[in-house]
């Protein structure tokens, strides 16, 4: 039984059996896990997302830009925005060479594990300054007449 793949929920417990086989062909276990095939699917997923706080980011830079100088937090938001932007463009790069690099070969795990760690800790610091641009504000409020 220990080879088999086992379903935690459904009949499990019914007839004292902690454990219970995967039924179905769609369940059944179609080989070894391709790991450049998944490395890829989540380098994808992540650069999806990458491009829409880019243009989110754009975005607000355009708006302060618009307010001009004479805005509280112009400097600062500024300056968030930019890093946010450099930062993304950096780990865009990243993940560009993370997908290109072959993870089966076994020379490459080093540097492809120095890269995701890096993407990561950049990530990180991406999602930090944009609480704070947030926190800052991009829009003026509107003064009453």
């Amino acid at each position: 039984m220990a080879t088999e793949n086992l379903e935690m929920n459904g009949d499990a417990g019914r007839n004292g059996n902690a454990e219970v086989p995967l039924r179905g062909p769609w369940r059944q276990q179609q080989g070894p896990l391709n790991m450049n095939h998944y490395a890829n699917k989540k380098s994808a997923a992540e650069s999806m997302l990458d491009v829409a706080l880019l243009l989110a980011n754009a975005s607000q830079m355009k708006a302060v830009l618009e307010q001009g100088s004479d805005f509280t937090f112009y400097v600062p938001l500024i300056t968030l925005i930019s890093i946010s932007l450099i930062l993304q463009i950096i780990v865009g790069v990243l993940l560009i060479f993370i997908v290109k690099w072959n993870l089966n070969d076994e020379s490459m795990h080093y540097k492809l594990n120095i890269m995701e760690n890096f993407a990561t800790a950049f990530v990180f610091i991406i999602v930090v300054v944009n609480v704070f641009i947030t926190a800052f504000g991009v829009q003026r409020p509107k003064l009453s007449a």
